[in-house]
């Protein structure tokens, strides 16, 4: 299994597809298309499959719009890293709800931020001044005095109409997730009876219901989508509500504007017990839809939607927009709400930690609550972006318009010393790769004895071993970005709230270096982000039409899509819940219809699929099986910062449950390590780590210099053919035959 092409898996380039579709599919070579009718033909060999799933994660180009969902995708990664916990079955549901808590928060967060740029920032700060309108032509219909008091030019109406904009981001995120919904996460799943005396696996990817979230991301796309309704009729309601509290306002009108603010607050109640109400259910297989909830959720939502832009384009007579929205108060209530979750959901992981810890674990059990946090910051990075870029692009001269919120100029004014924060940590790596670097040289020349020293050979192959070895620095990067992070956007906050001036107003008349430095982070923040923005533009761009920047992007969701969508239905979708099934069913169907046995092999990601499909087997085919892994981050990566489900535990209990495991690896390889599980019940997991470069200097066999591989090519190593001979050895001496009746 691997994310490539089936011709270099296969090593063949004339591939038929066996079974499958044009997303995922599983080819032979032509030669091997029929090998089961003639068993007698194949004496020689084993006969390969390949299972190819890349299409999945970097497919046609509409793949370039998920780098959109990004603050969506970690935020449900977070969900997954939970520490391993024992007998905290409620500690464990409070961590969920509080991650989905998290996930709602930015639903909110991008909505607000389009209502932020579409309605305050267009519709009424811009179109409301003369100036500004004059240099926008296209809202020229909107301004009151250009217009000289046209229809349109009523403040309600112009925010009735610029609502469109957020309204029409909400639905594309509805239709984005129940399109690829349908496409991935549908699958229907193996069902098999639980056998006598089965205990199952200790990992809760073995559960029946572990691949199938149907009924829990339906409940929470219908909790987001009219949250994000509800957030643009706030929006466009509140501002209403406001002008008709003001003394001498129509009576009729002010009831309304609290009845409807009632009614919102209500939905509001309403959405957030959805979000709390239920969990996963994994331990069977939940086919189940709440029907209703999922229909008349969305429904009540844009039922209120349109009464607050009626209530909102009712005629009041002198209502004249001038300053800024209350944009403030949402968005600090936002942030100081999305601290605060991460504050509580760090302490619940640290509880579970608690109960059962391991000192591989990323963080001390703390990872899930800092990657919530990078989500959020992430999250308000690209929200105020957006806003501040608008507001420079609509107001050239910098005078005309009051700008963004307050806040959001204060969180762009912290990115600065955030990213001198991150080119130190940088600077300490390449320190700590030096290093690295200067210990392994006697490393390399021992495990290449014989040869003549080349100093040159020596510093590069120890340069990719320390290179390789950073990525187990990762936890301490990530620790140290999410804590400056946490006290910087609390310092931003602080900052916004205590003086409402923006950071470089709030320092005038201070010291001059403070003024100064004030001044400057506002100003590098602003075309940071600009900058940023434009990149993340260009890239996306890029990807929509380059197959090879696709596949790119494709290796980062290769880890954030593989779990399903628990904590944000908005995230880009969950790749492994069409691909185990696949996995699973072919296995079962094949080994049942032939009555053979079968090496699952799998590289990189797809030996996390290769263990997500075995423990999904029952216990009988699982014993058919046997599992040969190389460049895989089972333990590296998964086991440390997803420990409930690749803990030591669950990967000890995979390999007394399977007939046998083998894992290759490389030293310098920066993905794939070992497994380090011993030989207690069968083979010793791991195999000693393979040369790389195969040859020091120039052999026999290899008369050119040889490449240092790292993280690619492990079926080219002979130590690949040589483990799989000896698995295949292990399983069976001779090859299957059909059964006749089976299914």
């Amino acid at each position: 299994m691997g994310g490539t092409t089936p011709e270099r898996m296969l090593d063949d380039p004339r591939t038929v597809r066996v079974t499958g579709d044009d997303t995922a599919a599983v080819f032979r070579r032509a030669d091997d298309a029929d090998a089961e009718r003639r068993p007698g033909d194949r004496r020689d060999g084993p006969v390969p499959e390949a299972y190819v799933w890349c299409n999945l994660t970097s497919g046609n180009g509409t793949r370039a719009l998920w780098l959109l969902l990004l603050p969506f995708m970690v935020v449900n990664l977070a969900h997954w890293m939970r520490p391993t916990a024992r007998g905290r079955r409620r500690t464990v549901r409070l961590y969920g709800l509080l991650v989905r808590l998290a996930g709602l928060s930015l639903t909110v967060l991008l909505v607000a931020a389009a209502c932020e740029v579409a309605l305050d920032l267009a519709a009424w700060q811009c179109a409301g001044t003369a100036e500004c309108a004059q240099g926008h032509s296209w809202l020229g219909f909107l301004s009151p005095r250009l217009t000289d008091g046209g229809w349109w030019s009523m403040p309600g109406r112009r925010l009735a109409l610029a609502a469109v904009v957020p309204l029409a981001l909400t639905g594309l995120l509805w239709y984005l997730s129940l399109r690829t919904w349908n496409a991935y996460e549908a699958q229907q799943p193996l069902v098999r009876a639980p056998e006598t005396g089965e205990e199952g696996s200790r990992s809760a990817l073995g559960r029946p219901g572990f691949w199938y979230g149907r009924r829990l991301v339906a409940r929470l796309r219908a909790a987001h989508t009219a949250a994000g309704l509800l957030t643009v009729a706030a929006a466009v309601g509140s501002a209403a509500a406001r002008e008709d509290r003001r003394p001498g306002g129509p009576a009729l009108l002010h009831v309304l504007g609290v009845l409807l603010e009632a009614a919102l607050v209500t939905g509001a109640a309403v959405i957030v017990w959805v979000v709390c109400r239920r969990g996963r259910s994994e331990r069977r297989l939940d086919s189940a839809g709440d029907v209703r909830l999922v229909r008349l959720l969305p429904l009540s939502a844009l039922v209120l939607l349109t009464l607050s832009l009626l209530y909102a384009g009712w005629e009041r007579p002198g209502w004249e927009s001038a300053g800024r929205l209350p944009g403030d108060a949402t968005f600090g209530a936002l942030a100081l709400a999305q601290g605060l979750l991460v504050i509580v959901l760090a302490v619940v992981a640290r509880v579970l930690h608690r109960t059962d810890p391991d000192r591989r674990t990323a963080m001390r059990g703390l990872a899930g609550p800092a990657v919530a946090m990078l989500a959020c910051a992430l999250g308000g990075v690209m929200s105020g972006g957006v806003a501040q870029r608008v507001s420079d692009w609509l107001d050239g001269t910098g005078t005309s318009i009051p700008g963004p919120p307050v806040l959001l100029t204060w969180q762009a004014s912290v990115i600065p010393p955030l990213l001198v924060l991150l080119l130190t940590l940088c600077g300490w790596l390449a320190h700590r790769a030096w290093q690295l670097a200067r210990a392994e040289r006697a490393a390399v020349e021992s495990d290449y004895p014989g040869e003549a020293t080349d100093p040159h050979r020596t510093r590069r192959i120890a340069y990719a071993r320390a290179m390789a070895a950073l990525t187990d620095r990762g936890p301490r990067i990530v620790a140290v970005t999410s804590a400056a992070t946490l006290l910087l956007g609390a310092g931003a906050l602080f900052g916004a709230l205590a003086t409402e001036k923006t950071p470089g107003e709030a320092a005038r008349g201070s010291y001059a270096v403070v003024h100064g430095a004030a001044e400057t982070a506002q100003a590098l923040g602003s075309w940071l982000i600009g900058l940023g923005f434009i990149l993340f533009v260009t890239w996306g761009r890029r990807a929509y039409k380059d197959a090879s920047a696709r596949r790119t992007i494709g290796i980062l969701w290769d880890v954030g899509t593989f779990w399903p969508r628990a904590a944000h239905p908005f995230a880009p979708p969950c790749y492994a819940e069409r691909a185990v099934p696949d996995l699973t069913w072919r296995i079962a169907t094949w080994t049942a219809s032939t009555g053979g046995r079968l090496v699952l092999s799998g590289h990189s990601q797809g030996s996390v699929l290769a263990a997500a499909a075995a423990w999904q087997l029952d216990p009988a085919t699982r014993k058919r099986v046997a599992l040969l892994t190389y460049g895989s981050p089972l333990e590296r990566l998964y086991g440390r910062w997803f420990p409930a489900h690749f803990g030591p535990d669950a990967l000890g209990k995979l390999h007394e449950e399977v007939d046998c495991w083998r894992n290759l690896y490389r030293l310098t390889d920066p993905i794939g390590g070992p497994i380090g599980l011993p030989g207690d019940c069968g083979p010793a997991v791991d195999r000693a780590p393979l040369k790389d470069p195969l040859a020091y200097g120039r052999t026999p066999t290899h008369p050119l210099p040889a490449p240092i591989l790292g993280h690619s090519d492990y079926q080219s190593d002979p130590a690949y053919t040589e483990e799989r001979h000896r698995l295949l050895t292990r399983l069976h001496p001779e090859l299957p035959t059909p059964r006749t009746g089976a299914l």
